[in-house]
């Protein structure tokens, strides 16, 4: 619903794998900009070539906050037109999604476009700012953010084609990053340095010596090196142990809970750019 005005941004790549963006979609679920919103509404910008991963977002928020609904945007009507042939298919039965989810999809941009004057609780933008360059990436945030309510987060960043590697910021309504968090599947995992290719826009051009994200990157991964005594006990325990050292020698890593998934969170001042 763009109101006859140009969506603002450039059309992704449009890679779209099934399950590719499921360790984000675990991470928005449990957020409390979904969890605590009156009006659980949830953008996904950008959602690529087919709609898929829009109506996966949805399954998974909705078991948390049954009210979720979910807003799949892309700049290319063609994409909208695909995305909403495969929504008929699944208001008719013909899939494993159920037939009455509250998901639609529309032509949009960083701009936001919804009716009503409505604001998304989250916003979803995984692997749409990897084509930009690293000086367009906080005036997208801007125009993203203000869209949000207060309390409201963007969950911005960059995932493999299978969803193994993944990285994402969350930014708040003022378009501030607030922090980053690194998610891996941890069988077979070789070292966790490994995301330095799947980082968010914003970061993946500082990882030299000198900058935050590359100190963080090498601290996690000398962890991880140093835990390989745990390695007989399975991937997960290497990687709490890795991060509880971590921890020990003063680094914020809040969430604990999460560590069994992958997952580490750092705040933003961990790896803003100097």
């Amino acid at each position: 619903m763009t109101g006859g005005r140009a969506p603002i941004g450039r059309a992704t790549r449009g890679t779209t794998g099934t399950n590719r963006l499921r360790r984000v979609d675990r991470w928005i679920a449990r957020h409390p900009a979904l969890r605590r919103s009156a009006d659980p509404l949830v953008v996904d910008l950008g959602y690529g070539a087919r709609g898929w991963t829009t109506l996966e977002l949805w399954s998974r928020i909705s078991r948390v906050h049954p009210a979720a609904e979910v807003v799949g945007l892309e700049i290319d009507p063609a994409r909208v037109d695909r995305a909403r042939e495969e929504l008929a298919r699944v208001r008719a039965g013909e899939t494993s999604f159920a037939p009455h989810a509250r998901v639609h999809f529309d032509r949009g941009g960083f701009e936001i476009p919804l009716p009503a004057g409505r604001r998304p609780a989250v916003i979803r933008a995984m692997n749409v700012l990897r084509q930009y360059d690293e000086t367009e990436v906080v005036s997208a945030w801007e125009q993203m953010a203000a869209r949000l309510p207060t309390g409201g987060v963007l969950v911005e960043g960059t995932c493999d084609e299978q969803g193994r590697i993944a990285s994402w910021i969350a930014i708040d309504h003022t378009a501030h990053p607030r922090s980053l968090t690194i998610s891996l599947r941890l069988a077979d995992l070789e070292r966790p340095g490994v995301v330095a290719e799947r980082l968010p826009k914003a970061l993946i051009h500082r990882n030299v010596p000198g900058e935050r994200i590359h100190d963080l990157l090498q601290a996690v991964d000398d962890a991880w090196e140093r835990a390989a005594s745990l390695a007989p006990f399975g991937p997960v325990q290497r990687w709490e142990g890795a991060l509880e050292a971590l921890r020990a020698r003063g680094m914020d890593l809040p969430d604990r809970r999460r560590w069994r998934l992958g997952e580490m969170t750092v705040p933003w001042e961990t790896v803003a750019p100097r």
